[in-house]
């Protein structure tokens, strides 16, 4: 007998050695199939998962029902927010006009890690020249495809900026309204009560574009006392056959803006209420859905004197406003209703 062969058991003798080899080779096979189609299928069910995952953790349950529409998760052309993705975000505007304190409250908002203000993107005539290109504008702007200095590297959480009422914002007035709130837009109204003040800043910086007292360059806002003061001397001569009706168009212009825009979700705000009231920001930081912090700004308010020594014919704005309606303006009292 070979010394290699194998004893076979009395019974069944056992299949040729070929045909033994063949079957072993093929259950090899099977087992492998096997498992490749486990691995195959549980790495399936990984990814199923994760989407899933991400899914749930996009659609935020703490979230209170009245506030989903103004809750968005944009998703820009430009960039890929990444881990920031399913970070929720509140698109906001600052309406607002000149020298009334929305450059500086824009500053405090900046300096929230999670809030992205930037600027007047409608000073320029092109992005205003017609509705459509309002739209567009505002389009790229909410789809957080508009980087500026304002852009974080922490995960944005409310989104906007400032439009000034004569940058188009009253002219299409309708269609604004309409599309903020089908946007879901949150818009903050920030005006100044004493808006003598507002007048005798706005001559002050009109002067100063062509004077450029600081050096040969126009500042409207400052960093320190020393440029505060160099400003400061400038004393606005204020027309006074025209000063209560200037007055009172800037009042109407400013409850018109609020008439017509009365169906948004808004907030209204004074610049004096900012000064004098602690807890404005912090409602402006809840109204934002943004946690709250302590918000500062390097910018140093020019006009702090009282206003005897703000204009050069203070005699005659002081009898034209005694005894009318706007003799509140001329208490000294800047920051108080």
């Amino acid at each position: 007998m070979h010394p290699y062969s194998l004893k076979t058991p009395k019974g069944v003798p056992l299949p040729p050695r070929p045909t033994l080899v063949f079957l072993i080779a093929l259950f090899g096979l099977y087992v492998c199939y096997l498992s490749f189609n486990q691995i195959r299928l549980e790495n399936r069910g990984e990814e199923s998962s994760a989407q899933g995952q991400t899914g749930n953790v996009c659609v935020r349950p703490s979230i209170r029902g009245e506030e989903l529409p103004y809750v968005h998760f944009p998703k820009p052309e430009s960039y890929n927010r990444a881990e920031c993705s399913c970070t929720p975000v509140r698109f906001f505007v600052i309406v607002s006009m000149q020298r009334s304190g929305s450059g500086w409250f824009e500053t405090l908002l900046n300096s929230h890690p999670n809030i992205s203000s930037n600027g007047e993107i409608f000073n320029k005539m092109d992005r205003r020249e017609n509705v459509s290109s309002i739209l567009q504008t505002l389009d790229k702007l909410y789809n957080l495809d508009w980087l500026t200095s304002a852009a974080k590297n922490e995960c944005t959480a409310a989104f906007g900026f400032k439009w000034m009422l004569n940058q188009g914002f009253m002219d299409h007035h309708d269609d604004i309204l309409s599309y903020l709130n089908k946007k879901g837009v949150s818009v903050i109204f920030l005006f100044r009560r004493n808006t003598l003040r507002r007048l005798i800043s706005v001559l002050a910086n009109n002067y100063d574009r062509d004077a450029k007292q600081l050096n040969g360059t126009h500042k409207s806002h400052v960093h320190s006392e020393e440029e505060a003061e160099i400003l400061a001397k400038f004393k606005p001569e204020l027309d006074v056959s025209t000063l209560i009706s200037n007055i009172r168009d800037v009042e109407k212009y400013m409850g018109d803006c609020l008439d017509r825009f009365n169906t948004t979700r808004r907030m209204v705000l004074y610049y004096e209420d900012l000064i004098s009231n602690r807890n404005a920001l912090l409602r402006v930081q809840e109204f934002l859905g943004v946690p709250l912090r302590k918000l500062v700004s390097r910018q140093v308010k020019i006009h702090r004197r009282p206003l005897p020594d703000l204009v050069r014919n203070w005699e005659d704005v002081n009898s034209k406003l005694k005894g009318t309606e706007y003799a509140r303006f001329l208490d000294g009292a800047d920051y108080v209703k």
